[in-house]
């Protein structure tokens, strides 16, 4: 028997002052607390750079988004390779 697909979900968030709209088929809650994770990063980044320019601020959130990503991706894939060992 085939679950029954769930209905999209309109989510409005706000990232750096600026609103979002976002379809989930999943938790909104979880959209939520993905957008307040980018909010987060975008203040500190913007912070550090002294700087309006939010293309800028932007890309400097990523960049530390990505290599944070790329830190814990290098330490599951050296855990990995140790449970691999045993």
């Amino acid at each position: 028997m085939e679950m029954e697909k769930k209905p999209s979900q309109k989510v409005n968030v706000e990232i750096f002052s600026e609103t979002y709209p976002f379809k989930t088929d999943g938790d909104p809650a979880e959209i939520r607390r993905l957008a307040a994770f980018v909010d987060d990063h975008m203040k500190k980044a913007a912070q550090a750079m002294r700087s309006f320019d939010t293309k800028k601020i932007a890309v400097l959130a990523a960049m530390q988004m990505a290599a944070e990503y790329a830190e814990l991706k290098k330490d599951y894939d050296e855990l990995v390779q140790l449970l691999d060992e045993k």
